[in-house]
């Protein structure tokens, strides 16, 4: 993983284009009107998005924050020292690598090496909640939002070897 550059944009949009294509063919929503203003996210100058590269270039991104998004969250949850990730999105080429897991763990590490105590993240999909659960995150909200429901989840900081 390493901070991205706004040079990593057409690999994000290639990547989102990929898992978007994926998602299409087995009747789920996608990511692709999202292409481009995921990519712009690798120009962010307050070093927010990150990439994880393998073979010389990005395979995934992900953006991470040390806010909270309030949604429905407690005002004792936003007070916890936590990481937040959203937008993360890998090349469904390398499924096999689970490199979401990947990018999960290196959040849950960070948080932890950061002396925080949570990392979070939100979802609006069951399939993608029963996918972080497999990676060790809770549900800890469910909330109904005017597009369907949203799904807040979160996972204890601890230090993990990222690659295991």
């Amino acid at each position: 993983m390493r901070p991205a550059r706004s040079d990593d944009a057409d690999a994000v949009v290639r990547i989102v284009l990929a898992r978007s294509a994926w998602l299409e063919e087995r009747g789920l929503p996608s990511w692709r009107d999202s292409a481009e203003k995921l990519a712009a996210l690798t120009s962010n100058k307050d070093g927010s998005t990150f990439v994880l590269e393998a073979d010389g270039g990005p395979v995934g991104c992900t953006t991470v924050t040390t806010t909270t998004p309030p949604m429905a969250w407690t005002n004792e949850e936003l007070a916890e020292p936590s990481l937040y990730l959203y937008g993360t999105v890998t090349d469904p080429a390398l499924r096999k690598t689970k490199p979401g897991t990947l990018i999960a763990r290196w959040a849950i590490d960070r948080a932890a090496r950061e002396g925080r105590e949570w990392v979070r993240r939100g979802c609006r999909f069951p399939g993608l909640v029963a996918y972080y659960q497999r990676q060790g995150f809770a549900l800890i909200h469910e909330m109904r939002k005017t597009n369907g429901p949203m799904y807040l989840m979160g996972r204890r900081a601890e230090r993990l070897d990222p690659l295991r």
